[in-house]
């Protein structure tokens, strides 16, 4: 089934339309990526709006959708209606999780239909990929797997967390990123023990863990890895908290499978680290799902209790964060099957001494 006809089929009763805002789903349904825009879809019509940048690129990219340019006094707001009134629509789910206060005041007081609370609806459907889709989020984690191999070599004492992720970015881009995930996370030391933190001008030492997290986007679709390395040395425990990360994610590896929840893959992997004494540790959960969004649903953490799906993309991102010690997370990106996962990441992750 097309993304398009997947939305087609949510109109029914009181909803006969969909108004689409968000970048994410006017890819999704388009199957192309346009900056800025909205869409309405109806079983009796599709339009698509953009403005003179896109349009050209709308045009010739966009199918199954009518487009039409905004500007030359046609408002967003005049065309929706337009569409509205062609395609006799009283009824327009709309997604309300990726909306404004100031933006749904406007189309409730100026567009000609009800709006509809639909954000479930309209996004569920990207909670499991198509095979396209997942050949996109292959390449996008090659595309990752090469930049980080490049960057190794280039890790030396005395060089800036900044200047590190300076060098990530360019392999990134060098190996045919379109774009970024996410800003790169890229700590050392001490500040490796925070899961989110920023990079600085602390320079890079001997002894040192390094936390590198990154992603790309490519055609649209995220990947996101981390992977933590020492430099020069590490401490026998620096190598305790390392294995027991490492082998926590591959518990959480094996449990992964269409029919298991999410919460039961968390719980593999933060068995391991509860059982070596790391569990307060351990504070975020174990994956999310990744796609046209670098945080997408359903998620592998201890509340969402609903089997997995095959189709599935999800992180495997166990970790554990001493204060003011280190911290170490190893992330890959796994494809849920109905009999495993796939690992789509293919860059070692036993400990790496640079």
């Amino acid at each position: 089934m097309k993304n398009l006809e997947k939305f087609l089929s949510l109109l029914d009763g009181d909803v006969n339309g969909l108004l689409l805002t968000s970048r994410y789903s006017r890819h999704y349904g388009a199957e192309f990526d346009i900056a800025e825009g909205a869409a309405v879809v109806s079983k009796a019509g599709c339009r698509y709006f953009t403005d003179s940048r896109y349009i050209e690129s709308a045009e010739n990219g966009i199918c199954g959708f009518e487009v039409k340019m905004v500007g030359n006094g046609a408002s967003y707001y005049d065309l929706i209606n337009e569409a509205i009134r062609d395609f006799g629509i009283t009824g327009l789910g709309f997604e309300e999780n990726y909306m404004s206060v100031a933006e749904f005041m406007g189309y409730e007081k100026y567009l000609n239909a009800t709006l509809i609370p639909m954000n479930a609806g309209i996004n569920g459907f990207r909670g499991t990929k198509e095979d396209y889709e997942l050949d996109l989020m292959r390449k996008a984690q090659q595309i990752a797997d090469a930049a980080f191999m490049e960057v190794l070599p280039k890790i030396k004492a005395g060089m800036t967390e900044l200047e590190l992720q300076a060098e990530l970015i360019y392999c990134m881009y060098k190996n045919g990123a379109q774009g970024l995930s996410f800003d790169p996370i890229v700590v050392s030391g001490p500040n490796s023990s925070m899961p989110h933190g920023v990079a600085g001008e602390r320079k890079l030492r001997d002894g040192d863990f390094i936390t590198m997290d990154f992603g790309v986007i490519y055609q649209g679709y995220c990947s996101d890895t981390t992977r933590t390395v020492a430099l020069g040395y590490a401490t026998e425990e620096m190598k305790k908290v390392y294995n027991t990360v490492l082998a926590a994610q591959l518990a959480g590896i094996a449990a992964t499978k269409a029919g298991v929840s999410g919460a039961d893959i968390d719980s593999a992997a933060r068995k391991v680290i509860t059982d070596a004494g790391y569990g307060e540790y351990f504070g975020h959960g174990y994956g999310h799902s990744v796609g046209l969004e670098i945080h997408e649903a359903p998620n592998a953490n201890a509340s969402n209790h609903a089997p997995m799906k095959a189709g599935v993309v999800c992180s495997a991102e166990p970790g554990i964060y001493l204060p003011g010690k280190f911290g170490v997370r190893i992330e890959d990106v796994v494809i849920v099957t109905e009999n495993g996962c796939e690992d789509i990441t293919n860059i070692p992750k036993n400990l790496t001494i640079v």
